[in-house]
């Protein structure tokens, strides 16, 4: 028991970002990151499936709550609406973040097997929103078209977020966003 400290999961992220970062995704192992962390390979699989997903932790959360955002939006609430109430969903949670999404990112950029899981992830996620607005009385093509827009904004926003030196929040960016694409549709 003299190996035991609190907070397992934070210290094995914390361990495989540092690691990611000095090494590169590929050339970490898991071994080296739970030993990085005072940890044991065993304990890492207790919470990760694999390397992968230190980087995508949360992720179910993050669709949880943007889920969430949809089905507590008021009954007469628009598509887009919704959308918009996700994002701000998607917001509350970035911030938290902040400080490990950037290094994220610029781990996942680097790496095709990260961007292919991102994609996955996005995928799912939109999916899910999909379903949340279909459950809402969103017509089926409404429905996927306003989703996988909510997913393009989402990530439009997040990476001028993850970048941006004034240190905008993310909720702004997104609405912003959001609101040029609305623009966008009108004129056409």
């Amino acid at each position: 028991m003299g190996r035991w400290r609190p907070d397992a999961r934070v210290r094995l992220m914390e361990a495989a970002l540092a690691l990611y970062g000095e090494r590169g995704y590929d050339e970490t192992t898991v071994a080296e990151i739970a030993e990085r962390a005072g940890l044991t390979k065993r304990t890492f699989f207790r919470y990760f499936a694999d390397k992968r997903e230190v980087l995508f932790w949360g992720s179910e959360l993050l669709e949880q709550q943007m889920v969430a955002a949809i089905e507590a939006a008021p009954a007469s609430a628009s598509a887009l609406s919704m959308i918009g109430a996700a994002l701000d969903a998607a917001a509350a949670r970035f911030e938290e973040v902040r400080e490990f999404v950037g290094l994220r990112q610029r781990i996942v950029a680097s790496s095709r097997e990260l961007q292919e899981r991102e994609l996955i992830k996005t995928s799912k996620l939109a999916a899910a929103v999909t379903a949340a607005l279909r459950a809402r009385g969103i017509d089926d093509d409404d429905a996927v078209l306003a989703a996988r827009t909510g997913t393009t904004v989402m990530h439009f926003a997040f990476e001028r977020w993850v970048d941006d030196p004034d240190r905008t929040p993310f909720q702004r960016i997104a609405r912003d966003a959001l609101a040029r694409l609305k623009e966008i549709a009108s004129a056409g």
